[in-house]
């Protein structure tokens, strides 16, 4: 049963048309939150669209909105529209992301930009323009990664493009601390969605299922 504890407060959450956004926004929903549902290309309207179905099906009021989240104007246009709806933020999701994996020997120019520039640059204006917006008490949540205490092969460029999110949470969380919002990152290991899988192949999925149980079984 739920306690509808977030009724009255909005959250922005970027990604959110698919995987772990949708659970995002599915688990706000049901606590009585209004979420911006973020995607970032047509192909996804449907799938946010979905979300935003499910976030209401839950208890919540939902809007979507279509960014390109590697352009600041539209970060900010993402923002604005939220205020429009609602009148407030009180919470960022930092969801959106991409994975490219590879040996770092055959990494190319385009892939560092581009994956910088959704993982690093993108998290990095839209908690500027979160805060810049938020109420109060509002929470700032950004999606890293394991790997960056647990080195896995040929992921580096993508937990190097995560890497910067620990250091802008501790930077802004003095900046607006003052004003009672809390800034984290947190860090999920690999998650049984399609975001993961295509950078897999069958052997390492299940190297990997063997070994996050071992885990769960040896701190059970």
């Amino acid at each position: 049963m739920t306690q509808n504890f977030l009724k009255g407060k909005v959250a922005v959450i970027t990604g959110a048309s698919r995987n772990m956004g949708r659970a995002f926004a599915e688990s706000l929903g049901m606590e009585g939150a209004s979420v911006a549902v973020h995607y970032n290309s047509i192909s996804s309207k449907r799938d946010a669209e979905e979300t935003a179905e499910i976030v209401v099906s839950s208890g919540g009021q939902a809007l979507t909105i279509q960014a390109d989240l590697t352009k600041t104007k539209e970060i900010e246009a993402l923002f604005d529209q939220t205020m429009d709806r609602f009148g407030r933020i009180d919470i960022l999701i930092n969801n959106a992301g991409m994975i490219i994996k590879k040996p770092f020997l055959e990494i190319t120019e385009d892939d560092y930009d581009r994956i910088f520039a959704i993982n690093s640059k993108a998290a990095f204006f839209c908690m500027r323009e979160a805060a810049s917006r938020m109420e109060e008490n509002g929470r700032i949540i950004n999606i890293g990664t394991t790997l960056l205490g647990a080195t896995t092969g040929f992921y580096s460029i993508y937990a190097g493009s995560k890497a910067p999110l620990e250091d802008f949470t501790r930077a802004l969380a003095k900046e607006v601390g003052a004003r009672g919002i809390t800034v984290n990152t947190i860090a999920p290991g690999p998650l049984n969605t399609s975001f993961f899988y295509p950078s897999e192949t069958p052997e390492t999925i299940e190297w990997l299922k063997l070994f996050f149980n071992s885990c769960l079984h040896n701190y059970a």
